[in-house]
């Protein structure tokens, strides 16, 4: 499998009801060409998504995020698939705490106005990209815990028909 290569996409469903849950899901194959190329913001067809029954046919997706083999992650600000070295504030890729020990204790503070140089990598997903992060815009018709199976279909059945009458 090291020719191979593949994503891993993170998926967040936005429902209420999910409870902010989210499925990880592996991307390789032709589905793996699909998303070479496009930056955050962009939006994507579920049946890119997942294999055979796991697909997520007639869900549409959004792209949030990602982040690179070592972990640094992509930012939407910065142009291209490449590393960049930035000058940031607290957000995406710095949390933006200086820590401090004093009389043995470590204590964090967040001052106003700290900065870091990051290296970070650009908004377009790129062969070097590992994991793309995805929410859901439009949900399909079958629930993501009964398509990834944490759920069973047939109370899934019974919970929409109880909606019907």
């Amino acid at each position: 499998m090291a020719g191979e290569q593949s994503f891993k996409a993170v998926v967040n469903d936005t429902n209420p009801s999910a409870g902010g849950r989210a499925f990880s899901v592996d991307i390789s194959g032709s589905n793996y060409n699909h998303f070479l190329g496009k930056k955050i913001g962009d939006g994507v067809d579920g049946m890119f998504v997942g294999e055979g029954d796991q697909s997520l046919t007639g869900y549409k997706l959004e792209i949030t995020g990602g982040s690179d083999l070592t972990g640094r992650p992509m930012r939407p600000d910065l142009d291209g698939g490449g590393v960049k070295s930035v000058l940031i504030t607290a957000g995406v890729g710095y949390k933006g705490k200086k820590y401090v020990k004093k009389k043995g204790k470590t204590y964090r503070y967040k001052y106003d106005g700290l900065r870091r140089r990051r290296n970070l990598r650009g908004n377009v997903i790129s062969q070097d990209t590992r994991q793309i992060n995805l929410k859901i815009v439009e949900a399909g018709k079958r629930p993501l815990g009964v398509i990834f199976g944490l759920e069973e279909e047939v109370a899934a059945v019974e919970q929409s028909s109880g909606e019907e009458e």
